[in-house]
């Protein structure tokens, strides 16, 4: 029995197997890889062209060049940029269980994940900020959330996101202090884990989750209050045309929906925060496997988005059949309303 366990022992799959130093691969059957990359594949597929399909109905359609439209577009890109450049490596990984696409594409993969994650929870704020001035101050929303302001809005979610995604893989300040327990029991050839020491583990998932989401759930419980107070307001004083009182139907729509977004977006990411910002303090206890499946379940956030946006909304329904016939290809299509005022 020693003599076979030592040999088992031996024979432990490689990364690459002639490297001194190689990660240690999971070999997957094949009966389990290829279910797991057409799975996989076609998470990659939906992102990418459900996405597209938002930006393109967004960016043609006239009517719907409005600010809370600008901050959704700036969302898809993000969601869009997840898709085509995050999820395929990760997916390769994820299955091969081996990076074998070189240290700095590593570091590049790993500063696009923290960016375009940090992007993600960024949109939302400004969202819903948006959501708040249109809800619970309808008389100062057009003075407030201009088209500049917007643009403004947007040009501070991507550089902060950037300098936050880059600045902690280049700079390395995702291993400062743990620099000898990194390279001993981390660092191996074939390997691309996202590793944070718990300072910076702590810090990255407040400042990036914990506390835009916390501050986002408090913005929304103030519109639905304020919302239902304008409700009241209207039913008892009878007055249908009350416009300092009553929102648009399609005002009510976007804040609904858009609450919904925010609400998937925290459901799908929370089971991830929880064990990242835990795993340094139990001696990285946490399973690659389950880091990696959870991952993926917040990864899939940027899948839903445009699903939710199909549910929701008939001019969206609307928009993307058009788009799918061609009719966008004819003159005029631009200003074709697809919903009422």
């Amino acid at each position: 029995m020693n003599s076979s366990q030592a040999h088992i022992v031996d024979i432990t799959p490689l990364c690459y197997e002639f490297v001194n130093g190689s990660c240690p691969k999971i070999a997957y059957s094949l009966f389990l890889r290829v279910p797991l990359y057409l799975f996989l594949s076609s998470v990659v597929i939906l992102t990418v062209f459900g996405n597209s399909f938002v930006i393109i109905i967004i960016l043609h359609f006239k009517q719907l060049h409005m600010p809370t439209n600008y901050l959704v577009l700036s969302l898809a890109v993000t969601d869009l940029l997840l898709g085509a450049l995050l999820m395929p490596p990760s997916m390769v990984r994820s299955v091969e269980t081996c990076w074998y696409l070189g240290t700095l594409f590593c570091k590049i993969h790993s500063s696009v994940d923290i960016t375009l994650c940090t992007a993600s929870i960024l949109n939302l704020c400004f969202i819903s900020i948006d959501r708040y001035y249109a809800v619970c101050h309808p008389l100062l929303y057009h003075s407030k959330i201009t088209p500049f302001t917007t643009l403004i809005m947007i040009f501070i979610c991507w550089s902060i996101s950037t300098l936050v995604g880059f600045g902690t893989i280049f700079l390395e300040l995702n291993i400062l202090g743990s620099e000898e327990f990194y390279n001993e029991n981390i660092a191996c050839e074939g390997g691309c884990v996202l590793f944070e020491n718990a300072a910076t583990s702590t810090a990255s998932s407040v400042l990036s989750f914990y506390f835009p989401g916390v501050v986002m759930f408090s913005i929304y419980l103030k519109i639905f209050h304020v919302a239902q107070k304008q409700a009241k307001s209207i039913e008892d004083s009878k007055c249908k045309n009350n416009m300092k009182s009553m929102l648009s139907r399609e005002q009510r729509k976007a804040t609904k929906t858009l609450a919904v977004i925010l609400g998937v977006f925290l459901t799908l990411w929370t089971p991830f925060f929880v064990c990242y910002i835990i795993n340094p303090f139990i001696s990285y206890s946490v399973p690659p496997v389950l880091m990696d499946m959870f991952a993926w379940i917040g990864l899939m956030n940027s899948t839903c988005n445009p699903i939710v946006y199909a549910f929701f909304y008939t001019w969206f329904r609307k928009a993307f059949r058009m788009v799918l016939s061609g009719q966008i290809f004819q003159p005029g299509s631009s200003r074709i309303k697809l919903f009422s005022h």
